[in-house]
């Protein structure tokens, strides 16, 4: 089981827990049109960022629900900041299996597909929480660049290039699980560093002040390799990106 503190260190100065800029995340709710009072279940919704900022801009309300509780205290707060604490409220819960008690129009799962045991899984598990003609908005990974090299498979973190797909194979299984694609943002190599660089000096920055913490050698390990493994492999091979799909 991954080590929730792990995430709770390197990203703690990131609202976003994903390679998005806030502007993408802004432009996305923009263009999904979305009428004030919509309701919103985000699983797996990381500090709210989504969720916080659309109900300040678009007049959103829902829940979000994590399992990290650095990470729901951290959307709390953030929410009380936008003045939209009584919006939205945030739930520190195993989102794999959470379903609403009450339909809503938009259910999100923004780059933890791990909690329906991928893409299929996740789409069914939001389903059960959204309303008939409501949308679904998923965030996944998928190749830009298929490694083939043993090298580069290992600097992407997995065994075979079948982990993943390509995007239109991505968008091309969307239809082939019943959905229409409706709406869709990408991240660019500039936002993957503005996601990924960030936290090396978060942790640099940790472990010299927690010289004798539990998790310190863990985190000096990752900043001696994952630079490198980062220029090696997600920034050439992947792409990553939010869906907005509707069932046909």
């Amino acid at each position: 089981m991954v080590d929730l503190r792990i995430f709770s260190v390197r990203e703690s100065r990131h609202r976003i827990h994903n390679p998005l800029t806030e502007r993408q995340l802004a432009d996305l709710g923009e263009r999904l049109d979305l009428p004030a009072g919509t309701r919103f279940l985000d699983l797996a919704c990381g500090s709210g960022e989504m969720l916080s900022t659309w109900a300040r801009d678009h007049g959103v309300t829902g829940r979000g629900v994590d399992l990290n509780p650095d990470f729901v205290a951290a959307a709390r707060a953030r929410a009380d900041e936008l003045g939209v604490g009584d919006a939205v409220r945030f739930v520190e819960a195993d989102a794999a299996g959470y379903v609403a008690d009450e339909p809503v129009d938009v259910g999100a799962c923004v780059g933890a597909t791990w909690i329906g045991g991928g893409v299929p899984g996740t789409l069914d598990l939001l389903r059960r929480s959204v309303r008939p003609g409501g949308m679904l908005l998923v965030g996944e990974p998928y190749w830009r660049v298929i490694p083939t090299s043993p090298a580069a498979l290992a600097a992407c973190g997995v065994e075979s290039a079948d982990a993943y797909l390509a995007l239109p194979e991505l968008l091309a299984s969307f239809g082939g699980l019943g959905y229409d694609v409706v709406e869709m943002v990408c991240a660019t190599e500039e936002s993957w560093d503005r996601y990924m660089a960030p936290q090396w000096l978060t942790m640099r920055r940790w472990a010299d002040t927690h010289p004798d913490d539990e998790l310190h050698d863990d985190v000096r390990r990752l900043l001696a390799t994952e630079p490198q493994q980062y220029a090696a492999g997600a920034r050439v091979h992947f792409g990553w990106g939010v869906f907005a799909l509707i069932a046909r």
